[in-house]
């Protein structure tokens, strides 16, 4: 075993390394080591240790992500114990899905009525892609794909218990993508199992009214929204990092040449003459993306009730595999009100219960929206008769 040991004297603001004409011993409790000392004399500064570098306490060390979760649980657990503990949490969670498939068969919330003054719910999506589509008409469509995944009502909060009850609004929890209980904490997971349902990775609330309340438990699937639909989607954009003022705020940039030296990308003058500080909201570098941002009046092209996947049109915030919120348009009340009221009275209120409407067709589309299992070009015989 390699060891070494300094002896330093500290005088005044220099160090020097003492000579020594005895052993040091390092000693411990199973071996000990002895040492001649070093007896050349080497120059230091003194420096202070830097605030940032200190070490971590260990409740916040990184876990070595090298070692999987079986390698980790073979240490501690012998093989039968692990297959009684997947196969059990396997029957559980099974077992909790299957008893809050249908949340009407004990003790059912009270249903209403659709009002112009009803919001309903929105649900928790996953960004999957984008892909074109195109009308019957041969307009071209760019289309965002939104998967919803186990997304389950996890608590109600009513209109009383709101931070606003003035406004006559609830909020409704909901939980997205059921992820594994065991690096969760119990406060976490104590949430969940006041409404009978596993673990989320991810949870959101969103206002509601009261005649829209839904019973914790409730699964919510793609079917809540119909073709032909406006929705308003929430998400954080991608993180583009530190960018100049050229791809931030879209400057046009100096000139190439004539005497431009190393500034053909930047701001130049700020116009800040006869104030001495920078001015608030000036366009200047500085972190660009990572931020929230909403897009509203997006149409829904098809549904997919399958798979649950939503065919929006247009761009959604986010990258692929990001979650995003999405919910009713509220652009209705400013323009064409009456004819987003009609069609968002026949929408399923409060959500889709299958077992009151029945299994739906595996895809739903929009009347204008081309399809490619139908012939796009129908010939008509002289007799009348379509071949």
């Amino acid at each position: 075993m390699a060891a070494s040991m300094l002896v330093r004297a500290v005088q005044n603001s220099r160090q020097t390394w003492s000579n020594c004409t005895r052993y040091a011993s390092l000693e411990n409790s199973q071996w000990t080591l002895c040492l001649p000392a070093v007896t050349t004399v080497l120059p230091c500064r003194t420096t202070t240790r830097r605030r940032d570098r200190l070490p971590l306490p260990k409740r916040l060390y990184v876990p070595d992500k090298t070692r999987t979760d079986q390698d980790r649980q073979a240490d501690e657990l012998t093989p039968q114990n692990i297959a009684h503990i997947q196969e059990s949490y396997k029957e559980e969670e099974e077992s909790l899905t299957q008893a809050r498939l249908c949340p009407l068969k004990d003790e059912p919330w009270p249903r209403h009525a659709w009002t112009p003054e009803s919001r309903r719910t929105g649900v928790l999506a996953t960004k999957i892609g984008m892909m074109p589509m195109w009308t019957k008409t041969g307009h071209r469509l760019t289309i965002t794909l939104l998967q919803v995944q186990d997304c389950h009502v996890i608590r109600y909060v009513p209109v009383e218990d709101s931070d606003n009850p003035d406004r006559k609004q609830g909020l409704l929890t909901l939980g997205h993508r059921t992820c594994s209980p065991f690096y969760l904490s119990e406060e976490y997971l104590r949430t969940f199992e006041k409404a009978g349902v596993p673990p989320k990775r991810k949870i959101a609330e969103f206002k509601v009214s009261k005649d829209a309340a839904i019973k914790p438990g409730t699964p919510l699937y793609a079917a809540h929204f119909r073709p032909g639909q406006y929705v308003d989607v929430y998400g954080k954009s991608v993180d583009k990092g530190f960018q100049g003022v050229m791809k931030r705020h879209g400057f046009k940039g100096q000139p190439a040449s004539h005497g431009q030296t190393k500034t053909h990308r930047r701001a130049g003058a700020i116009g800040t003459a006869g104030h001495g500080r920078v001015l608030p909201g000036t366009k200047m570098p500085g972190p660009m993306g990572n931020v929230v941002r909403y897009t509203r009046g997006l149409k829904i092209w098809r549904v997919n009730t399958k798979h649950n996947i939503l065919y929006v049109n247009g761009q959604v915030p986010g990258h692929n595999d990001g979650w995003i919120k999405v919910y009713d348009s509220i652009l209705y009340k400013s323009k064409h009100r009456k004819k987003m009221e009609d069609h968002l009275g026949s929408l399923p209120f409060p959500t889709y219960f299958e077992e009151e409407e029945g299994e739906l067709e595996e895809d739903l589309y929009d009347d204008d929206l081309f399809r490619f299992d139908e012939p796009s070009i129908v010939f008509e015989s002289s007799e009348g008769t379509k071949k």
